[in-house]
């Protein structure tokens, strides 16, 4: 049987990055993977290493798998990006998340050395949001999948409450001692017969409110999941900018959220350990 060939006009370069970390101004590339596909169906593959020159942290480590040891003798970005480029050509992109992340952070590099990365005319292609979009996450899909027959009475209430509740023990059953690898390479048996260790896989975010405005880091202080605050200590900003509490509060934020600001606010106001923030 004769091999699958995707119509090309031109070649597509399937890639792949490896970072420092996720934020496009800040981190850096430590490996990249091209698989460059050709209209006639031949491939060729560009794979290399990169000394991203700042370290890495041990999170991102964790995932994978590359240390700041592996990386030191390797080119630097600005050494390789000519090869890249080159390898690159006029191919239109592909890639997993590759919109929202590997394609800013390729052209980020180019740019931070000099280099211009044209994308005018250059096709995307994000093999992510084609999965997402054929795959909804949405009930009726996962009463197929988990339960092999289709929703009945979608959006009548107790139809779906009936479903989800289907769904959960089908869930159960089906994980039972199958491993969840984290994102710091850790691997458990989360899917038990436990509503306590379903609730804590479960979550995706540990929030003070419900809505996930204010989260809890790993030392389980307050944080702002949102805005120009974003992953501060919610304590120290009302402490330096009380207006943005008023903010909070004048806003359409929901009436829980501001419940759990004012918490937090009177909490610390009223501290009496030595040095409060409010004094």
């Amino acid at each position: 049987m004769e091999e699958f060939k995707l119509q090309l006009k031109r070649p597509l370069c399937v890639f792949d990055l490896e970072t420092t970390g996720l934020r496009l101004g800040v981190d850096r590339i430590v490996e990249i993977a091209i698989v460059k596909v050709f209209p006639d169906g031949h491939t060729e593959e560009l794979s290399h290493r990169l000394n991203p020159e700042i370290p890495i942290p041990a999170e991102s480590s964790a995932v994978h798998h590359i240390h700041d040891a592996d990386v030191a003798g390797e080119p630097t970005f600005k050494e390789y990006a000519p090869v890249v480029l080159g390898f690159i050509g006029n191919s239109d992109l592909a890639g997993f998340n590759s919109n929202k992340f590997d394609v800013p952070m390729l052209v980020e590099e180019f740019l931070r050395v000099g280099l211009k990365f044209e994308m005018k005319g250059r096709r995307m292609v994000d093999v992510q949001n084609i999965f997402h979009k054929m795959e909804p996450r949405n009930l009726a899909a996962a009463v197929r999948f988990y339960l092999g027959r289709e929703l009945e009475g979608a959006h009548a209430a107790i139809n779906d409450t009936r479903a989800t509740y289907e769904i959960l023990k089908a869930q159960v059953q089906r994980y039972d001692q199958v491993p969840y690898t984290d994102k710091n390479g850790q691997e458990s048996f989360p899917v038990v017969n436990n509503v306590e260790a379903l609730a804590e896989f479960s979550c995706a975010h540990r929030s003070a409110d419900l809505a996930g405005f204010i989260l809890y880091d790993d030392k389980g202080e307050e944080v702002f999941g949102f805005g120009k605050h974003k992953g501060r200590k919610v304590a120290e900003v009302l402490a330096k900018e009380p207006s943005y509490y008023d903010w909070v509060q004048k806003s359409e934020f929901p009436l829980y959220t501001k419940q759990v600001l004012t918490d937090i606010r009177l909490r610390t106001k009223f501290s009496n350990k030595p040095g409060s923030l409010f004094g």
